[in-house]
């Protein structure tokens, strides 16, 4: 099986957009700053200038962690391993199919059963239907590959 690659992000990005999403970043942190040094000296700072200017620096920030392409999610699944990163701040994790116990599929999710006895969970959207089936799909072909117990639960509502 070769490396099959999955988006979990809405889109992915032109590479014009990715540097407009750099250059708006560094434009929020720069007004951020100009408040900070402008406004700590007067006597009027007060709570409402603080939460805009953590806004604005935290927004400055993702804007230009996901220009930079970081804040990409994604699942990569190959042949003997999976590489996952399920959230935009953490690092990508890396599981063997030998430290797989079991696999849970659920219609909106995916949970990985380790023999350390902790479960790693990825949390599928319901907006990209199509996506998740393709997933699901190769999440299938890997544990018949590496003789992974799969179980397919189906959640009643």
């Amino acid at each position: 099986m070769e490396n099959k690659y999955f988006s979990l992000s809405p889109v992915d990005n032109a590479k014009a957009v990715k540097v407009i999403q750099v250059a708006f970043g560094i434009v929020c942190i720069a007004i951020a700053g100009f408040w900070l040094f402008f406004n700590v000296r007067s006597l009027k700072a007060d709570s409402t200038l603080w939460i805009t200017i953590l806004f604005l620096s935290g927004f400055g920030f993702y804007m230009i962690w996901a220009g930079l392409g970081k804040a990409l999610r994604f699942i990569e699944i190959g042949t003997g391993n999976l590489r996952l990163k399920k959230t935009i701040f953490l690092p990508v994790k890396g599981i063997s199919a030998g430290d797989i116990k079991k696999i849970d599929l659920y219609p909106f999710k995916i949970i990985f059963s380790l023999k350390t006895g902790k479960n790693f969970i990825l949390r599928l959207s319901s907006t990209y239907y199509e996506t998740n089936e393709k997933i699901i799909e190769a999440v299938i072909i890997f544990a018949e590959e590496n003789t992974i117990e799969l179980e397919e639960i189906e959640e009643k509502i």
